[in-house]
């Protein structure tokens, strides 16, 4: 794992879950993260349940978490395991 894959792994683990108030590190959501090019992250994570209602709103806080971190330019983020998941894919990755 390089350096920025540990400290996005780290920041978005922190970001916490509104329904139940644990961190997505406790929920063990984050599935990856893999620095895919110079700056450009790739952050794989599966929701509490295939019909999670609030799947987008995890994944663009996954994505906005990640952005903040120093060296990073670019964040992509895929939900795994939804029953949405390309459209929320698409829609998290525009």
């Amino acid at each position: 794992m390089t350096e920025l894959e540990d400290k996005v792994r780290v920041e978005v683990g922190k970001v916490q879950d509104p329904e139940t108030g644990q961190t997505f590190e406790e929920m063990q959501m984050i599935q990856s993260v893999k620095e895919t090019a110079p700056g450009t992250v790739t952050v794989e994570f599966v929701p509490t349940s295939p019909f999670c209602p609030i799947a987008f709103k995890l994944a663009t806080d996954i994505r906005d978490t990640a952005k903040t971190i120093s060296g990073v330019e670019k964040a992509v983020v895929y939900c795994r395991g939804h029953a949405m998941e390309e459209q929320i894919n698409d829609m998290t990755n525009k």
